[in-house]
């Protein structure tokens, strides 16, 4: 599975009339460049401000926002530990959002410009050990689903689109960098990268 395809058919699957959250990481750039959108207000992102952990937050608050629509909210697996904690809020309040982990066991951003911006690649501190995101979510009565086979997914994601109710489907992907255009950190326009030097 690659993050754009899973991001391409949720939204499909919603009529691409529902809301974007993204965190930020991978996820917020295959976010943004695959999900469609057929009306304005429709996506929540921190763009270049935001740190790994915004995401969950704003997810509740555009439910809360805008009740009658469907609150897709795309993450990684390092940024779901960041607040993971307001899985409480969910339970209490009742929110009704959809909650996609795009799982590399990695922080794949961080990993990817590690690759990027090395001419010998070095590698630190980005391989992740997850726990169960799936028994975490259900112990806060959120139903939740684990995806780690392409013939899997359209099923999986009929099931969260048509559940009344919190969802978190954790989707296993592959490793793979953001394919370009890049503006490298501290660069500009002029600086973009067209061919990414990442190989996986």
């Amino acid at each position: 599975l690659k993050m754009g395809e899973v991001v391409r058919k949720i939204s499909e699957a919603t009529g691409n009339n529902a809301i974007l959250v993204t965190d930020v990481g991978q996820n917020q750039m295959m976010g943004a460049r695959y999900f469609n959108y057929t009306r304005t207000r429709s996506i929540v992102t921190s763009g270049g401000l935001g740190t790994m952990g915004f995401g969950l937050p704003a997810a509740i608050g555009a439910k809360m926002g805008a009740p009658e629509r469907t609150v897709c909210f795309f993450t990684g697996d390092g940024g779901i530990q960041m607040t993971i904690q307001e899985l409480g809020t969910v339970m209490q309040t009742g929110t009704d959002i959809k909650i996609i982990i795009l799982n590399n066991n990695f922080l794949g951003m961080v990993r990817q410009w590690q690759g990027n911006n090395a001419r010998v690649k070095r590698y630190s501190e980005t391989h992740m050990l997850n726990p169960d995101f799936k028994a975490i979510a259900a112990a806060y009565g959120i139903k939740g689903r684990d995806v780690t086979d392409r013939s899997q997914l359209d099923e999986a994601i009929a099931e969260m689109i048509a559940h009344k109710g919190a969802y978190l489907l954790n989707v296993a992907h592959l490793v793979q960098s953001i394919p370009p255009p890049l503006i490298p950190a501290g660069g500009c326009v002029t600086d973009i990268l067209l061919n990414s030097t990442e190989k996986y």
